[in-house]
């Protein structure tokens, strides 16, 4: 018997997630005649350490992975579960993606202390959020709130909201589900609204790319429909060489045969369902975002196609074109 060593984050968001996918790996695993056995080995971030500053001013890729990345190279784990949120558009030499279960709710959303929804607060409101994206997007829609970072893992961002520091808070909705806290949620901001990160919602498995025998069993935990959405939007952060710490969101959907649209909020947490799209017309369509972190420039693209890495790399280019990589650069300092 093989003894999988899990690398995961220390937060409770973390470990939750982390236990949600060995429960899941060790039934596929009993169901295909693989002999593992999963331990969990925590680690800890350089965004996990930095907790006094916004995300923008620490600056450099991969804040919530490189640690993690380092020890599976090293062999001192096996495999890690990361929000796929967090992880660079490349990864480093010799590690892979080795599945990419099947997303939950990508949208952001909003929570707030007197229950009043974003169109409801009032004006001069104080809502926290250190992400550049959702800032971005909540000052061009709502010009009048005052927007004040926080940083921390949910539970402590929650307990902020209810000492009163702030009025209103921004998360990711598929965060506060994973934990169960779905009735903390005040209201779901729609993509047209607040555009959500690249991978926002789905988890990325990682592992050494010759580790053969794990990745057999990781290639039955893929969900091929969500792979190919999650592929088209990491494409796009990769031709705009962004991070999550810059003002870029991504979301794409699938249509898949017969034209039904596939909007991939209401998909249950990862069920190890595997495969590929179906044989046939799939389209992709995909709307890229980049804006300035005042909320004053908002560039947003859609365009749709079967090629999910064409794709992501036709919404960059238009955007480009219009000037995103200068707002990206001025970001960057």
């Amino acid at each position: 018997m093989r003894k999988i060593i899990v690398g995961s984050r220390q937060s409770a968001l973390a470990l939750t997630q982390t236990g949600q996918v060995i429960a899941d790996l060790e039934r596929l695993s009993g169901e295909h005649g693989f002999d593992f056995t999963f331990e969990v080995h925590k680690i800890i971030t350089k965004g996990d350490r930095i907790l006094d500053v916004t995300l923008s001013k620490v600056g450099g890729k991969g804040l919530f992975v490189k640690e993690i990345e380092q020890a599976m190279l090293d062999k001192v784990i096996d495999m890690a579960v990361h929000s796929m949120k967090d992880m660079p558009s490349e990864l480093p030499e010799g590690l892979i993606n080795g599945a990419v279960p099947k997303r939950v709710d990508p949208r952001d959303c909003l929570v707030s202390s007197s229950g009043a929804g974003l169109e409801e607060l009032p004006q001069g409101a104080r809502v926290g959020t250190s992400s550049l994206r959702r800032s971005s997007q909540l000052a061009a829609f709502r010009p009048d709130l005052v927007i004040e970072p926080v940083r921390g893992n949910i539970d402590s961002r929650l307990r902020k909201l209810e000492s009163g520091e702030y009025d209103a808070i921004l998360l990711a909705a598929a965060g506060l589900a994973r934990m169960g806290w779905q009735d903390r949620v005040t209201a779901y901001l729609p993509p047209e609204v607040c555009l959500p990160a690249v991978g926002q919602g789905a988890l990325g498995i990682e592992c050494r790319e010759d580790d053969a025998e794990l990745r057999k069993l990781l290639a039955l935990y893929n969900d091929g429909r969500t792979a190919l959405t999650v592929t088209a939007e990491r494409t796009f952060l990769g031709a705009l060489n962004g991070g999550c710490q810059v003002p870029i969101g991504a979301y794409a959907v699938l249509e898949a045969e017969g034209g039904s649209e596939e909007s991939l909020h209401s998909a249950p947490y990862a069920t190890g369902t595997s495969g590929t799209p179906g044989a046939g017309h799939t389209l992709i369509t995909l709307t890229g975002m980049v804006g300035t972190p005042d909320g004053s420039v908002i560039l947003k693209e859609t365009c749709s196609g079967e090629d999910p890495v064409q794709l992501g790399t036709e919404v960059a280019r238009k955007l480009i074109a219009r000037g995103a990589e200068k707002i990206l650069a001025d970001v960057k300092g």
